[in-house]
């Protein structure tokens, strides 16, 4: 049996493509042959949205399954890129406040996750731009988290942050998470200052670097008003090619 690898996508920085990642790595994958689930675990829906789905238009939503004990399965929807979404409305921001005085709110997202993971071989979690409940307990369902990071000298304060949290759910709740790498995104080569900024990061986190880069492009912009992914709207761009190098990495390595 295949073992579902539970990958947590996580930066509480904003703004450093982790619902591109969690969309194009879920698609990619799906292309490879994988069963993939994404769980959209942001308030502010754009995993949920960028895959076609408006998140006003849902009743139910993954704020339900966490909070109401309403099945996953009712709540699970099928994207047009291939793969399963368990999609997030506004509500979930009540989530937070809902969570915090309960028992075992660590462990909520891994219930859900090991009810379904039979059926899938990887269960993406795209975290959302913070170190609450939320993303502790998308760590502490996670078997590796992944940080997308923007080559830029303030986008790697978060990182010291987040490896503390990292080590917390480590030693409390998860001792299995491991930590893949960094991805570097909206990367421009041709400037020394981000290739400088990814040694930087390589060298001060002992991290490994995810490769290939993920280059910037204005198509990642326009792929979520198409609702797809842009694995399947601009299919030959240098960024959709670096994200299937990178799913390809990824699956080799699992």
């Amino acid at each position: 049996m295949t073992t579902t690898r539970v990958l947590a996508v996580a930066n509480q920085k904003g703004g450093v493509a982790k619902t591109t990642t969690v969309a194009s790595l879920g698609t990619a994958l799906a292309e490879l042959g994988q069963r993939v689930l994404l769980i959209d675990l942001d308030p502010q829906a754009c995993l949920t949205f960028s895959l076609g789905i408006d998140p006003e238009d849902l009743d139910l939503s993954i704020h339900h399954v966490l909070t109401k004990g309403v099945p996953a399965t009712e709540v699970m929807v099928t994207t047009e890129d291939g793969v399963d979404l368990l999609p997030a409305t506004i509500e979930l921001a009540r989530a937070e406040a809902d969570l915090l005085t309960r028992t075992g709110r660590e462990y909520v997202i891994r219930t859900v996750v090991e009810e379904l993971e039979d059926d899938y071989d990887w269960v993406l979690l795209d975290c959302p731009p913070s170190l609450g409940v939320l993303t502790v307990a998308a760590l502490t369902a996670a078997t590796g988290v992944l940080i997308p990071l923007q080559c830029e000298t303030l986008s790697h304060r978060g990182v010291g942050q987040l490896l503390d949290t990292v080590h917390d759910v480590r030693r409390f709740t998860n001792r299995e998470l491991e930590v893949w790498g960094v991805l570097p995104t909206l990367y421009d080569g041709r400037t020394t200052h981000a290739r400088t900024v990814l040694e930087t990061i390589s060298a001060t986190y002992d991290l490994a670097v995810i490769e290939p880069p993920i280059p910037k492009s204005i198509r990642f912009a326009e792929a979520p008003a198409a609702g797809r992914s842009i694995l399947t709207t601009a299919t030959g761009n240098k960024g959709a090619i670096a994200y299937r190098e990178v799913a390809a990495n990824l699956l080799a390595r699992a």
